[in-house]
């Protein structure tokens, strides 16, 4: 079982991690800010805008979410050294190449017959040019709507990965990067010596499984699915304690809780 990043040994990997000089990762929705019906309203507690704004002046901050880069910055309200987008397909550091952008517009081409019978279902498409994602939260029948959505996606050709979430299916190129390519890549960049990772769905798992010991990584929540995490927090509702751990240990003169 996973341990509480509160816990004695969470604390003392956290002191560690930080004294190091970290990057310092987070995914947005179920992380930062609490996931939402909808998506387009989802924001950050300001605990916790004003807790990474003082990071931000600390440490270099990434951002790594499913969002397009262009929505998530405005939903921030404070100014990261990176953001990542689209699970990783969409960043600063890796051109696009176009073998992805070529499978995106296959994408589009295949789902195209099945937009009205996604639109009845209650299937929200969203097109986020490096991604799409099939939101159900908002289906009638989640169920019927999950299960047509496995055998529709069945059908995606090997230029496509598939990949699930929280009442969400993602489509991105097989061979675009992940987050976990994006958080090494960030990594490097910075010569960091070494990394904070926290997020919560199942695109976080390969940051998790990728990670070197000496990085922190934390699940946010208990899920069916065995998390490579190395610890967990029960809900973003505890993240502005997290940050705050993370202030007092940043090395910064005065750090400290607000």
């Amino acid at each position: 079982m996973k341990l509480h990043i509160f816990s004695p040994q969470g604390e003392l990997a956290l002191a560690a991690t930080m004294a190091s000089r970290p990057l310092l990762a987070f995914d947005f929705d179920g992380t930062l800010a609490p996931i939402v019906a909808m998506p387009d309203r989802a924001r950050m507690p300001s605990g916790v805008v004003s807790r990474l704004r003082l990071l931000a002046q600390r440490l270099p901050v990434a951002i790594v979410t499913g969002r397009e880069v262009a929505d998530v910055r405005k939903r921030l309200d404070f100014t990261p050294t990176y953001i990542v987008g689209s699970h990783g397909a969409e960043s600063e550091l890796l051109e696009p190449s176009p073998m992805w952008v070529n499978a995106m517009e296959s994408a589009r081409e295949w789902l195209q017959p099945f937009r009205a019978e996604l639109q009845a279902l209650g299937v929200h498409v969203e097109d986020k040019r490096s991604s799409i994602a099939l939101h159900y939260r908002m289906a009638r029948d989640r169920e019927l709507a999950r299960q047509r959505l496995e055998e529709i996606l069945k059908t995606a050709g090997p230029a496509l990965h598939v990949f699930g979430g929280k009442l969400v299916f993602n489509i991105v190129a097989a061979r675009a990067p992940d987050k976990a390519d994006a958080v090494h890549a960030v990594v490097a960049r910075e010569g960091a010596g070494s990394a904070v990772f926290i997020g919560d769905d199942v695109n976080d798992e390969p940051v998790f499984r990728r990670a070197p010991a000496h990085w922190l990584t934390i699940k946010v929540g208990r899920t069916s699915w065995h998390s490579r995490a190395r610890f967990y927090l029960d809900s973003p509702r505890e993240m502005a304690l997290l940050l705050d751990r993370m202030l007092g240990a940043s090395c910064e003169p005065g750090a400290g809780s607000l």
